[in-house]
């Protein structure tokens, strides 16, 4: 694939944004409005069904990757809330799908990553298998950056054998122990379970509840996704329960709460809620003027170390990410 177009424009740009389908742009802070806009390349590089691999432009949308992948009946489980959504946008803003709970988080589907960096350069972290991989774990860092980084420009993906059979079902309580859900969803109300496998497994877990087209999650013109650990979310979910105008779904096993309203200070108590019982809210989308975070991040300091390693001139999504102090000696941001 050939990169030179993406390196000759972050390299003559002052100040860069990576710009895919823009289906999460409200994920983090405004980038300043100047920066320019790139591009990575897209399309499937190298499939390699028996190794589990897939190689992709990080621009590729996830609709095309997955009907590459469904014809050689696997799947990358990305499962972003929606199609048109980049393999680079979906590893930038680093939320994990509805079915983490049984094929884990996002960050552990990254292999290899190949970023351009600002003065053109194109480095590479990890290897297309596992046991080629040595050194620093710079895949997984990339995972969530927001772009802040470098421009994720190619990616090696693991990939896995695609279920015969994946259903939603209506369920009166959690499933229990002893069956292996991919998702399970309760709004106090209701439990939405997912259950994937080969037909006779997925048949005997779901004997007896009703099946469901699919997961509902609560709509609003302002959303965001909280996190707490797990044990957590019982004790939000009643703090939740008692905010009028506020609908919420948590993925229990995970600690991944996702709330909507039509009301931005109904959200804003959403996230006072989530900070008393020790999580986060992240908007996700609407909230205008409402910040991304909601309270400076504990690891911010750190989160500039490596900012100003990797990107010593600030030239990447400048902005996006509330980071402690100003760029270390030296840069020229």
């Amino acid at each position: 694939m050939d990169l030179t177009p993406l390196q000759e424009a972050v390299a003559s740009a002052r100040t860069v944004v990576a710009v895919g389908a823009r289906t999460q742009w409200r994920i983090g802070e405004p980038v300043a409005p100047d920066a320019a806009v790139v591009r990575a390349p897209a399309g499937v590089v190298r499939h390699e069904p028996a190794d589990m691999t897939v190689t992709v432009g990080a621009g590729t949308p996830f609709g095309d990757l997955d009907r590459v992948l469904a014809a050689a009946g696997q799947e990358c489980p990305l499962d972003p809330a929606d199609p048109r959504a980049t393999v680079g946008g979906v590893l930038a803003a680093g939320l994990s799908g509805l079915r983490r709970l049984r094929l884990g988080p996002l960050r552990d589907l990254v292999l290899e990553v190949r970023v351009v960096l600002g003065d053109g350069r194109v480095v590479k972290g990890g290897g297309p298998t596992v046991k080629n991989v040595t050194g620093y774990d710079l895949p997984r860092l990339y995972v969530g950056s927001l772009g802040t980084l470098g421009v994720l420009a190619q990616v090696t993906l693991r990939c896995r054998p695609r279920p015969t059979v994946s259903r939603w079902c209506r369920a009166p309580e959690p499933p229990p122990a002893g069956t292996r859900p991919s998702a399970v969803l309760w709004d106090g109300e209701r439990v939405q379970v997912c259950f994937e496998g080969v037909r006779a497994d997925v048949d005997a877990q779901c004997r007896g509840l009703p099946e469901i087209d699919g997961p509902v999650l609560p709509a609003g013109a302002h959303r965001g996704r909280i996190s707490v650990p797990p044990g957590a979310v019982r004790p939000l979910a009643a703090s939740l329960a008692a905010l009028r105008g506020l609908r919420w779904c948590a993925q229990l096993g995970v600690g991944t709460v996702h709330v909507a309203t039509d009301d931005v200070p109904a959200l804003v108590a959403a996230r006072e809620a989530a900070h008393a019982h020790g999580g986060w809210l992240l908007c996700e989308q609407g909230a205008p003027g409402l910040p991304a975070f909601g309270r400076p991040l504990p690891n911010a300091a750190l989160m500039r170390r490596v900012k100003d390693a990797f990107d010593p001139d600030g030239k990447f999504a400048p902005g996006r990410l509330p980071l402690a102090g100003a760029p270390a000696a030296g840069a020229r941001a």
